[in-house]
C-alpha cells in the first residue's frame, strides 16, 4: 500500500475529539505530513492544524485526503460522499480506516476511475497471508501489550522507535492498525485479517532481518479482553517477540466496553510471557509504559516509582518522560 504524502485530514462532522483519533495520531507523530484539516459544519474535533479547503490543500501540495475519523461500526456517512468526490476530482487520492470499502460507494468509485485516483482501504489487507509457521527468524523484536485496549500500545511502539533511532540503532515501527499504517505508510490492519492468518500476518509484517535490527511491533487488544484477546494472541505468536513492554492506564477499573474487571499488571505480564514462550522461549518483559494523563500531576512520580519497586522494571509515561529507561533495560537484557 503506497499512500502518498502529504495529507489533508478530513474530520467530517466528528462529534468530539476522541472521534478524530486517527487524525490526531497522525498529527502527533507525522506533523510534517499534514498540510491541514477539512471540517464540515458541526464538527467538534480539532487536530490543531490549519483549516483548508480542498483547493487550498492541493495548492499546498496535498496528495491524499485521509479520513481521520472513527465511529461505531466503521460506517461512512452519505453526507461525506460529496466532499470525497470533490477531493478525487481535484486530484487527491483517498485513504480510509473505516470498515466500508470506498469502492463500494458508486459515486466515489466512479470518480476515482474517471480521474485515475487511488482508493486506500486501510482495513482491507493488501496482501494474501498464509498461516503462521512459528519458524525462527533473524533480527530482534519488541511487541507492546496491554492490560486493556486503548492504553497506549501504538504510542509506546512509536516512542521506542524514535528513542532507538536517536541512539543510532536500526529500528522500525511495524503498524498493525489503520492509524499506524498512515503514520508509517506500511503495515496491515490485523483486526481485518481472518483469524487463521493473524499470526501469519505478523510473520509477514516482521520478517527476518539483520541480527542487530529491531522491529517495534504495535500491539492490539489485550490478552484478557473478551472481545479482542484472539488478535492479541495471534500477534504474540506471530511476532515472536524477544521482549514485550506492558502498557497500562491506571485509573480504569473495568476493561473498555465490558463489565470485566481490569486485570493486574502482574497477571498480564505472567500470562503474556507464558503464552509467548510457544514461539520464543526467551521472551521477557523489559518495562511498563503508563498512560498517566488521567492521574493528578502530584501522583505521577509516586505511582511510577511504586510500579518499579513492585515489579523490578522501569516504569515511565512515554509521552511525558520518554522511554529511555525501557530502552536501557532492553539493550541490557536482549543480547
Amino acid at each position: 500500500m503506497e499512500i502518498k504524502t502529504p495529507y489533508l485530514l478530513f474530520l467530517g462532522d466528528a462529534p468530539d475529539q476522541p472521534a478524530a483519533k486517527t487524525a490526531l495520531g497522525v498529527v502527533d507523530w507525522r506533523p510534517e505530513w499534514c498540510v491541514g484539516q477539512l471540517r464540515l459544519p458541526g464538527c467538534k474535533a480539532d487536530a490543531g492544524v490549519p483549516d483548508l479547503t480542498i483547493g487550498e490543500a492541493v495548492a499546498k501540495g496535498a496528495k491524499t485526503l485521509v479520513i481521520g475519523v472513527v465511529n461505531s461500526g466503521g460506517v461512512l456517512p452519505h453526507s461525506w460522499v460529496e466532499t470525497i468526490v470533490t477531493a478525487l476530482e481535484a486530484g487527491l487520492d483517498v485513504a480510509s480506516g473505516l470498515h466500508r470499502r470506498l469502492q463500494s460507494i458508486p459515486e466515489v468509485n466512479a470518480a476515482a476511475e474517471k480521474h485515475g485516483r487511488a482508493l486506500h482501504n486501510l482495513r482491507t489487507p493488501a496482501e494474501e497471508f498464509t498461516t503462521g509457521k512459528g519458524a525462527h527468524r533473524t533480527g530482534k523484536r519488541v511487541l507492546t501489550v496491554g492490560t486493556d485496549c486503548n492504553v497506549g500500545k501504538k504510542y509506546t511502539a512509536l516512542a521506542l522507535e524514535r528513542e532507538m533511532r536517536e541512539r543510532g540503532l536500526k529500528a522500525d515501527f511495524r503498524a498493525t492498525g489503520q492509524t499506524g499504517v498512515l503514520i508509517s505508510r506500511r503495515g496491515t490492519s490485523v483486526d481485518a485479517v481472518i483469524a487463521d492468518f493473524i499470526s501469519g500476518a505478523a510473520e509477514w509484517l516482521s520478517p527476518s532481518n539483520d541480527d542487530d535490527h529491531w522491529d517495534l511491533v504495535e500491539g492490539q487488544g489485550s490478552i484478557w479482553h473478551p472481545s479482542f484477546a484472539g488478535v492479541t494472541l495471534g500477534l504474540l505468536h506471530g511476532a515472536q517477540p524477544d521482549a514485550v513492554v506492558l502498557c497500562h492506564e491506571p485509573t480504569r477499573t473495568k476493561m473498555r466496553g465490558t463489565d470485566y474487571p481490569l486485570p493486574s499488571i502482574r497477571s498480564t505480564i505472567d500470562t503474556i510471557l507464558h503464552l509467548g514462550r510457544l514461539t520464543n522461549p526467551a521472551i521477557q518483559c523489559v518495562g511498563i509504559a503508563v498512560n498517566t494523563s488521567q492521574l493528578p500531576e502530584g501522583e505521577v512520580a509516586r505511582y511510577l516509582k511504586g510500579l518499579e519497586r513492585e515489579h523490578g522494571l522501569p516504569a515511565t509515561d512515554p509521552i511525558r518522560h520518554g522511554v529511555g529507561p525501557i530502552v536501557d533495560r532492553l539493550l541490557a537484557c536482549v543480547p
